[in-house]
Order: structure tokens, then sequence, then C-alpha cells
């Protein structure tokens, strides 16, 4: 099975020995050993995922590596974090997504207003099985714990991803937009209840309520 593990904080190294995992098309920085690459088309298994990408407008171009030898992988200079799923499901925002082993199965999800953070539309990217990801994060991610009877208030632009069993809902708050001196428009945010973990990034992307 393909090794993950990290070089610093912004580089993947994944030891092949015959086995494959997809990345995100152009992750690649270099690799030893005999390797191939190969497009894949959409973000998601099949041809559903495919058209939901389309529909939503994700652009979530993946390739699969294979081979034996070591290739190494980066995004833009960000911060990469490894999350180790055994049967679970991980959200994820498609953007944040750098790589996967094969044994895990990838596609789409409706998330409803959440979605649309980033533009994307009304999906998110959810990842299951067991096996290694590997997500991205603007800066060190925080991992916030969610426990019943204790619910967290999340800002889409910060949000990177989530595992558990969560249920998530879109709240508005407009104490919050006035104590910034924002006069037009609400601040949204996303509450999630239940018990699982919430992965956030300390930069915030920009969102249909503007920014903070």
């Amino acid at each position: 099975m393909a090794q993950f593990r990290m070089q610093g904080a912004r580089v993947l190294a994944v030891d092949l020995t015959g086995d494959s995992v997809k990345a995100r098309n152009g992750s690649m920085v270099a690799y030893d050993g005999q390797m191939s690459f190969k497009r894949m088309t959409g973000g998601g298994e099949g041809l559903r995922g495919l058209v939901t990408r389309r529909i939503t407008g994700e652009k979530m171009t993946v390739m699969e590596v294979q081979g034996q030898g070591t290739c190494w992988f980066a995004e833009r200079a960000t911060e990469i974090n490894l999350v180790r799923l055994n049967g679970e499901r991980l959200h994820v925002e498609a953007s944040n997504l750098l790589c996967t082993e094969a044994t895990l199965r990838t596609g789409t999800e409706f998330t409803g207003l959440r979605g649309a953070s980033e533009g994307h539309g009304l999906f998110t990217t959810k990842v299951e099985g067991a096996g290694w990801a590997a997500i991205t994060s603007d800066g060190p991610a925080v991992i916030l714990r969610v426990a019943p009877g204790l619910p967290l208030r999340v800002d889409p632009g910060a949000y990177v991803a989530h595992t558990g069993e969560l249920k998530q809902s879109f709240r508005t708050d407009v104490t919050w937009r006035a104590v910034v001196g924002e006069t037009g428009g609400e601040s949204f945010q996303i509450e999630f209840e239940g018990n699982g973990l919430v992965y956030v990034q300390p930069s915030e992307r920009r969102t249909v309520a503007g920014d903070f």
C-alpha cells in the first residue's frame, strides 16, 4: 500500500510499490523511480461525479499516479494535513483536497448553501473508505472537536473539512456584522452539531457574505 509521509509542513512524500494514488492535477513537484501519470476526468467517481462537477462549476482535475518509487506533492506552498480514514467519511472543500490513496472512494454530496462559500455551488467533496487523504490549508490547520450539546460555529471562508457524525446548518448573525462595523448584508456561519472533528484554516476565502 502507498505510504504517506510529510517532508516539512508543505510537501507530501508518497512511497509507491506498484500501487497508485489519486492527486490534484499539477501538484507533483518531483519523483524518483518509475512512475506513470494518467489524467482522470472529473472530481468524483464515474459519470455522475463528472456531471455534478460541471453543474456546480467546481473544477477539480485529478490524475492517477502509479509506479515504483517516491513522488512528492505540493500546492502553492499551502500547509498539508494528513487524515487517516478507517471506514468513515471525510467531507472537504474541493480546492483543499490534494491526494488520496486509491483505496478511497471520492464523490460529491449536496450541502445546501454552505457550498456557496467559494462560489462553487451547492456540493462538497466526500472521501470515504480506509486509507490516507492529504488536505491543504492556507496556514496551519486547527482541528476543533464538536461534542453532543456543544455546537460549533465556523466562518465558511475558514472551513476546510470535517469528519464524524456531524449535522451542519447555515446560520446568520446580524449582531456580529454590527460589531465589526458592517452595515450591509449579514454574517453567514456554518453550525456543526453532533460528534466529530472540524478542520479550519487561519485565513478566509471570500464568501457570499463578503469579507468579515
